[in-house]
């Protein structure tokens, strides 16, 4: 495996509205694992809008952040790398494989797969600008009738990129199906810079497969960290051969959930905090026997007092689901 220049190999992927600063912190608490910031567009940076400036901004955390940018004009790139720089970034990713429409129809995210040239022009015009790391995220392809990660990962490494990280699925997958694995061990041939694996990699005995089969020098994990947030330095701990990390109990989760509302509220204030913990309080309840009754309970919470005292009541008495009722 290749270093990649930072404390971990084991990356928490970058998601909107979930790997913001209090996400970030909490999976840092535990230990090990490199951290991406959600996507900030380029075009709201350049405009400095200030929910962009405040994603962007990760002077004041005490790990490294990579900081992931998205859009698709070139110049834009260039003009804007030198504050994400100044906002305390440790290096810059470049998102060329988000799926979704709104990006897609900027000429960003994975549309920029369908456009070779663009995509190379960005990687230059931000290394040029930046003394930062430069990486680049993007799928095994557009559609299943347009697969060429193989062939955009030899531009990526071409145009300068430090290393790169593919999702095993095309753009018209979105998150569904399964990731393809054989893709991203193809990639990892193909190029000589360092090549991270996402897609489908939900525990640490998973992440060792993927490394396994494809040979990649790290991987990324997503949905699976979902209320899960220790997960990272598990799967850090169970490759690098160190003591493993003990998933919590319920009333050790309940704690967690109790210090990430707490985040929440320091760092969005209380009127957003409440209803922005509503997802995570299902997520950290999935597995646990009742999970459904709590999650229409605490979604009918308006008070947060209220939902402390749900937290406190679900998870004090609850327990985890059996082998057959999971």
């Amino acid at each position: 495996m290749k270093q990649l220049g930072f404390k971990s190999n084991i990356f928490l992927a970058p998601m909107a509205g979930i790997t913001d600063k209090p996400m970030r912190k909490l999976v840092a608490s535990f230990g090990a694992g490199t951290l991406v910031s959600e996507m900030v567009a380029i075009n709201a940076i350049q405009r400095k809008n200030p929910k962009s400036y405040k994603i962007a901004d990760v002077r004041d955390e005490n790990y490294p952040v990579i900081v992931q940018l998205v859009g698709g004009e070139p110049s834009l790139f260039g003009e804007v790398v030198p504050l994400i720089e100044e906002l305390g970034a440790c290096a810059i990713d470049i998102n060329m494989g988000c799926p979704v429409k709104k990006i897609i129809n900027n000429g960003a995210g994975s549309a920029l797969m369908k456009d070779i040239k663009k995509a190379s022009q960005i990687i230059e015009i931000v290394k040029k600008n930046t003394k930062l790391p430069v990486s680049v995220k993007f799928r095994k392809g557009w559609d299943h009738q347009h697969v060429n990660a193989v062939e955009f990962a030899s531009m990526c490494e071409n145009s300068g990129a430090s290393h790169i990280t593919i999702h095993g699925r095309t753009r018209s997958d979105f998150y569904s199906g399964q990731a393809d694995w054989d893709i991203i061990a193809a990639v990892k041939q193909a190029v000589k810079i360092p090549v991270v694996g996402n897609g489908d990699v939900t525990t640490p005995q998973k992440a060792q497969e993927m490394i396994d089969y494809t040979q990649v020098d790290g991987v990324m994990i997503g949905r699976a960290a979902l209320g899960a947030p220790w997960l990272i330095a598990q799967t850090d701990a169970y490759i690098n051969h160190k003591p493993l990390i003990s998933s919590p109990l319920p009333e050790q989760i309940k704690n967690i959930l109790f210090k990430h509302l707490d985040a929440l509220i320091e760092y969005y204030g209380e009127k957003l905090a409440l209803p922005l913990s509503r997802k995570y309080a299902g997520w950290y309840s999935k597995g646990l026997r009742d999970a459904k009754r709590f999650r229409e309970n605490y979604n009918k919470i308006n008070d947060l007092a209220a939902a402390r005292d749900e937290i406190e009541k679900y998870f004090t008495s609850c327990e985890p689901l059996s082998g057959e009722e999971a």
